[in-house]
């Protein structure tokens, strides 16, 4: 709740049952233990089920569930943790890995485990943000680079430019080229997606205005992967605007051996229903409520 969700020390001592006095105490015990490494625990039987379930309705090779203080909690941090542990697993020497950006995939830098990995190779999956204020939402794949010790490639545009003609300038006369060729065969690629409300990454950021997403939202769509606007079928929307969107094609990314969604939320569950279909994810990060709407038990 303290190290993950960041509660504050009064919120936990109410949700526990017990004093703001017994929390303080309990924060001051384990800080007097030194350096701790946070992690969630997942053994719960029901975490478990939820796991099977979503294996079995969907046909994933994974599903980890993230669990949550209340059903009101920030999703982002936990999903984070859960990924974060994750993807230290997985990784290997000798691997190509696409990434996408966003608050979940930043909120899992926190919980890697650094080392260094000989010949590891991280692709960015797509351009970024021309401006922000405080943290930079596209840049979760130079500090993942970083936190292993390995090459980065990047795509170093806007998410989405002006024009198709711009598009491809920036491809072939520009030095991108060998960033999109070198992302042909990757062994993994971990994304995760974006509504296209008021709330959006995409709308916070700029990188898609109101005025087009609202005429995506009335030819159907749902959500973004990678900054493309796609339907509840998992569709890319027949828009002009995806015509414009500087990321590594679909293909590519959905021809990665290991495909891993993360994401989670009441606001992206139709972009998340949305995104399985066109993904088809070999692994699915999420949290507790998310779950349990995807596999239609009671929340």
């Amino acid at each position: 709740m303290y190290f993950v969700e960041e509660m504050t020390q009064s919120a936990i001592a109410e949700a526990l049952g017990v004093g703001r006095v017994t929390v303080v105490r309990m924060l001051a015990e384990a800080k007097s233990l030194g350096e701790v490494r946070i992690a969630l625990a997942r053994d719960h039987a029901e975490l478990g089920g939820l796991e099977a379930s979503l294996t079995a309705t969907y046909g994933f090779d994974e599903a980890l569930v993230a669990p949550l203080s209340s059903r009101e909690a920030d999703v982002t941090a936990p999903i984070g943790a859960v990924l974060g542990e994750y993807l230290s697993s997985l990784l290997r020497n000798d691997m190509k890995i696409g990434l996408g950006w966003g608050r979940t995939l930043n909120r899992s830098l926190e919980h890697l485990r650094e080392r260094s990995l000989r010949g590891l190779n991280v692709i960015s999956l797509v351009g970024g943000v021309t401006h922000f204020a405080h943290d930079n939402p596209a840049e979760f794949p130079s500090a993942f680079a970083r936190a292993f010790n390995a090459d980065c490639y990047l795509i170093p545009s806007p998410a989405v430019v002006d024009s198709p003609t711009t598009k491809t300038a920036l491809i072939e006369r520009c030095g991108l080229r060998a960033v999109y060729d070198f992302a042909n065969a990757l062994d993994a690629v971990v994304v995760s997606v974006g509504s296209l409300g008021p709330e959006s990454t995409i709308s916070r950021y700029e990188v898609i205005g109101e005025k087009d997403r609202s005429a995506l939202r009335e030819l159907g769509a749902v959500g973004e992967l990678l900054s493309n606007v796609y339907d509840h079928e998992g569709r890319v929307v027949d828009h002009p605007l995806n015509q414009r969107v500087m990321s590594v094609p679909m293909e590519a990314v959905r021809a990665a051996p290991v495909r891993v969604l993360a994401a989670g939320g009441a606001h992206k569950f139709g972009a998340i229903e949305g995104a399985i279909r066109l993904l088809k994810p070999t692994a699915l990060v999420t949290d507790e409520t998310t779950a349990r709407k995807l596999t239609k038990l009671p929340v």
